[in-house]
């Protein structure tokens, strides 16, 4: 019988789960034990009762690693190191340009891993990282407003001002599904957006359902050294599959914003677009650097963990029973787009962008396998 497992996440303010109770039922009701670290859901508001009615075995955190394919939402932490090995396939976000080290534990123990972050369909879309982009869109905007109320720290400025006020002007870096998604809501707000990308043709497909003082434009250097020092609220949302983001803000820039101005870099988790962002947390989300706040969590999904772990295994689901159900060579005939998720495989980094980041030459994922 195939056996999934699923560890409590470990990492500091992480509360989502890999699984929800639906989910679980339906992987048991094709045949497939499942086995949830006892206290993995808490957070994110599924208790241990609904993941046992739904059919799940409650173990422990190495009985849930033990499993062959183990599903999880962040990154393994050192702590967790220990239980990657050889025999096992680990489904989640990894962002290993990021995160080196993690990179090189799965080398070292000989771990498949596929990252959600880097499966891709045939039109360039980011299926499993869609969710979570959506929702750290979202939230972008919404911590941005907050961080620019004065009891915060920050300039007293409402994102939509008021009669006779101008409101909040917000620079939006990129306008994949992050970035729409924090321009869209900034500009229902009725901010003053500028939503930068270097392609026309994404902010033309864009143009049909932009609403309120929202303008696209063509990204360039010269451009955002124009804005950035304007910019009461600037959010960082650019993206390069498996790979480093670019950074786009100098801190010679950033020393140009006003006092009380509000950094939201939301590809922290990729590096960071914004020179002078460095990793927070939920707990201590803002560091304040010449005299701008920057919020860079890495996790930003996981301060609303009932609508992330719902939206995250909506899309991961169908995904974890063709691996679990079928292995994994049968999985990426059936489903292709997960060539492209295979980011370590035996030692071996299949991922081109994943091995840049890290430094190595990579192999194809179809060699990998055999």
């Amino acid at each position: 019988m195939a056996s999934i497992g699923v560890p409590a996440e470990i990492k500091r303010d992480e509360q989502r789960v890999a699984l929800t109770p639906d989910g679980v039922a339906d992987l048991v009701n094709q045949g497939m034990e499942v086995r949830i670290q006892a206290g993995a859901g808490l957070g994110a508001g599924f208790s241990d009762a609904a993941f046992a009615a739904a059919g799940a075995r409650l173990v422990s955190a190495a009985e849930a690693w033990g499993a062959h394919l183990v599903v999880k939402v962040k990154e393994p932490q050192p702590e967790e190191f220990g239980f990657l090995r050889s025999d096992l396939v680990l489904f989640t976000y990894l962002h290993l340009a990021a995160y080196p080290e993690v990179g090189r534990a799965l080398l070292e123990a000989g771990t498949t891993a596929v990252a959600y972050e880097t499966v891709q369909l045939e039109d360039g879309s980011l299926p499993l990282l869609a969710p979570m982009s959506e929702i750290a869109g979202r939230l972008a905007a919404q911590v941005g407003a907050h961080l620019l109320e004065r009891p915060h720290g920050g300039r007293g400025i409402l994102m939509g001002g008021c009669t006779g006020v101008r409101p909040a002007r917000v620079v939006v870096l990129g306008a994949g599904s992050v970035g729409w998604n924090a321009a869209r809501i900034a500009a229902a707000m009725d901010a003053e957006v500028f939503l930068l990308d270097r392609s026309p043709e994404r902010l033309r497909s864009l143009e049909a359902h932009r609403r309120g003082r929202l303008v696209s434009l063509v990204s360039s250097s010269s451009l955002i050294e124009r804005l950035v020092p304007s910019a009461d609220l600037l959010i960082g949302a650019v993206l390069t599959a498996g790979g480093r983001a670019p950074t786009l803000v100098a801190e010679s820039l950033v020393q140009q914003m006003q006092p009380g101005s509000v950094v939201v870099d939301v590809a922290i988790d990729q590096g960071g677009c914004i020179a002078t962002s460095r990793e927070t947390t939920h707990t201590d989300p803002v560091h304040t650097l010449h005299g701008v706040q920057h919020y860079a969590v890495g996790n930003m999904p996981g301060a609303v963990p009932f609508t992330s772990t719902e939206a995250l295994v909506s899309v991961t689901l169908p995904y974890m029973l063709v691996m679990a159900g079928r292995g994994l060579v049968e999985a990426v005939t059936d489903r292709p787009e997960l060539l492209s998720g295979l980011n370590t495989v035996h030692g071996a980094v299949c991922h081109p962008g994943v091995a840049r980041a890290l430094d190595v030459t990579p192999r194809h994922p179809m060699a990998c396998l055999r």
